[in-house]
């Protein structure tokens, strides 16, 4: 006779409290359907890698595997390689930061950043300052450290400066631990800070004692417009952070954080009981890669790839989207924001889209109470080709279209 085994995790009650409090990415978990083949993804925002010429990345790849093998590797220090340090210091002077290589330290990827920065800065009931909605990588790596955050609104131009001036009022001087934000081409909401509010960020950011983290992914993706000036320009004091997952390879997982050299101090001391040190190897390609290849060539294939396929997004919504649905128009990164009546909860809708054959993430998951944006929805155009996107937002038109239906049929009936 077969017998059956029941398995009880016997470590459940020995989990942490901030542990218990965490929620899964909702992107991590939607990454599992997206690789279906009949599925057309507009979920993850993945930079399309297919588009690095292969001989660059290889000559990159073989400097690591050839004469600086030794030291790629081997252990390195825990700011980072200071030839690497040096090609992010020249990646910022083109964009106006003025940075020194000790005021820069490599993390693994811009999220090892930002849970170094939570880990450094937040004490259990500390306030923070994110826009509404963030990024949901953000949203993790502080919620572990079980801080209270407060989401600004944005609109077209970016966070609210009046919103966030009454809640920094509301609350007081020195109250909020440091306020993040992604100024260019924002996560999820794709729309861009423009220069008088990064001006009063600043101007409010210095009234108020609060420091001020500076999310860079996607500055050098703009397809409209002109280069707007980063917050680390307006004042030293910011802590910028960089990454070459947009303009290079993620898997490499190589980022920076440029910032004050006292700041870079506890950040190190943190990072040592972290990971020791990042990636030599990782670095030594990366350093290749930005010296010894015509890298800004391939950034301009990305760039005009990116932009063609970011306008078949916007016609497609024009075209099949229903009147009562809105976007944000981005001017550059990967994503458009999309808000539906608050009557349609689209993570409930998720089934029906799969089935459709079409993946998105869902709003709330930008939130840090996971209830908010769930009559909204992330939508990416980084890497499906345009005629994959036109037919993915076809068929979500419909789902949503069904969804309509439904609640006017309600309507109609008496039933609401």
């Amino acid at each position: 006779m077969s017998s059956a085994h029941l398995t009880f995790d016997s470590t459940s009650d020995k989990i942490a409290t901030r542990v218990r409090k965490m929620r899964s990415s909702a992107v991590r978990d939607l990454f599992a359907a997206a690789t279906r083949d009949d599925i057309i993804s507009l979920a993850g925002g993945m930079p399309d890698v297919r588009l690095l010429p292969e001989e660059a990345v290889c000559k990159a790849a073989e400097a690591a595997c050839g004469a600086a093998r030794s030291e790629a590797l081997q252990y390195g220090g825990t700011n980072g390689r200071e030839a690497t340090r040096r090609v992010f210091c020249g990646l910022m002077r083109d964009i106006g930061v003025r940075c020194r290589p000790d005021e820069v330290l490599i993390t693994t990827g811009a999220q090892e950043a930002l849970d170094l920065i939570a880990k450094t800065f937040i004490d259990p009931g500390d306030i923070i300052i994110t826009e509404g909605p963030t990024y949901l990588g953000a949203l993790q790596a502080f919620s572990a450290y079980e801080p209270d955050i407060h989401c600004i609104p944005f609109d077209e131009e970016g966070m609210r400066m009046d919103l966030l001036e009454e809640e920094l009022e509301r609350l007081g001087v020195g109250a909020v631990k440091f306020l993040y934000t992604i100024p260019n081409f924002q996560n999820p909401g794709g729309v861009t800070m423009s220069s008088a509010r990064r001006t009063r960020l600043i101007e409010l950011a210095d009234r108020y004692d609060v420091m001020v983290v500076e999310d860079d992914p996607y500055g050098r993706l703009r397809y409209n417009g002109g280069h707007m000036i980063p917050l680390k320009v307006l004042s030293s004091d910011v802590i910028y952070l960089g990454t070459i997952s947009k303009v290079f390879a993620p898997g490499l997982r190589t980022g920076w954080i440029a910032a004050p050299k006292d700041v870079l101090a506890r950040i190190n001391l943190v990072k040592q009981g972290t990971d020791l040190c990042g990636s030599s190897f990782d670095q030594v390609v990366v350093e290749h890669y930005f010296t010894d290849t015509p890298w800004e060539r391939t950034l301009q294939t990305f760039v005009r790839t990116y932009a063609e396929r970011r306008d078949a997004m916007l016609a497609a919504l024009d075209e099949f989207f229903p009147p009562e649905a809105s976007w944000t128009h981005p001017d550059g990164g990967f994503f458009v924001w999309v808000t539906l009546p608050e009557y349609v909860d689209v993570t409930s809708m998720l089934a029906t889209a799969l089935e459709a054959g079409v993946i998105y993430t869902p709003g709330n998951g930008f939130f840090p109470d996971g209830v908010r944006g769930r009559n909204s929805m992330r939508i990416a155009f980084c890497y499906e080709n345009p005629e994959a996107i036109r037919e993915a937002i076809r068929r979500l038109a419909v789902v949503i279209e069904e969804r309509l239906q439904l609640y006017r049929a309600f309507l109609e009936a008496g039933a609401l």
